[in-house]
């Protein structure tokens, strides 16, 4: 589109992450500006599987987090075999998701980010309801092979949406290293310092 930027027509189908099942079918549209900022997406979805159930899965998968006797703590996952440990399965779910909202905003026509492996993971106890996660996260680049090491801070509970800041650590290419004040995310840290939250 002539000033404005490429415009995409998109036409795919989605899966469970975790069960590989049919989860419904999607139509989007893509823009992507000529100026250095987010594509404006439009999509529309029709599920195939029952909202309910997918809560169900959601309470369960937040029980098993939250009656842990002590913090969840965890390395390398998956391991150097690909193996994460059915204990860790929770952890990697929502370090998926909250990857995610990165891959989202660094992803441009050129570059694709995919979660290689949660390098670190903490939990946080918290006095109210909700669950709370510090991960090391490292995001495969596509398609210059560069590994991101990004740290973000991901709040949870069933029913609302995820909560995630974020810092990465600056790359050769680009140095944008947060997505400053946005809803989800965090300014980056002043430069030679570590990630504070």
């Amino acid at each position: 589109i002539p000033e404005s930027g490429h415009k995409y027509y998109l036409q795919f189908s989605t899966e469970d992450y975790r069960t590989g099942e049919d989860a419904g079918n999607c139509l989007a549209t893509v823009l992507y500006p000529k100026k250095k900022s987010p594509p404006v997406v439009s999509i529309k979805c029709s599920h195939t599987k029952d909202q309910k159930k997918i809560q169900e899965e959601d309470n369960a998968l937040y029980q098993r987090i939250r009656h842990q006797s002590k913090p969840i703590t965890g390395n390398n996952i998956p391991d150097s075999h690909g193996n994460i440990e059915p204990a860790l399965e929770p952890v990697w779910a929502l370090a998926v998701a909250g990857s995610s909202s990165i891959m989202w905003e660094k992803s441009t026509e050129t570059l694709a980010y995919f979660l290689a492996q949660v390098k670190s993971v903490r939990q946080w106890m918290r006095k109210d309801d909700f669950t709370e996660f510090d991960y090391t996260v490292l995001l495969h680049e596509i398609p210059t092979q560069e590994i991101i090491s990004c740290h973000l801070r991901l709040t949870w509970l069933p029913g609302h949406p995820l909560k995630v800041k974020h810092f990465c650590a600056p790359q050769s290419h680009a140095m944008d290293e947060g997505s400053g004040a946005e809803a989800g995310s965090a300014a980056g840290p002043p430069a030679g310092k570590g990630a504070t939250f």
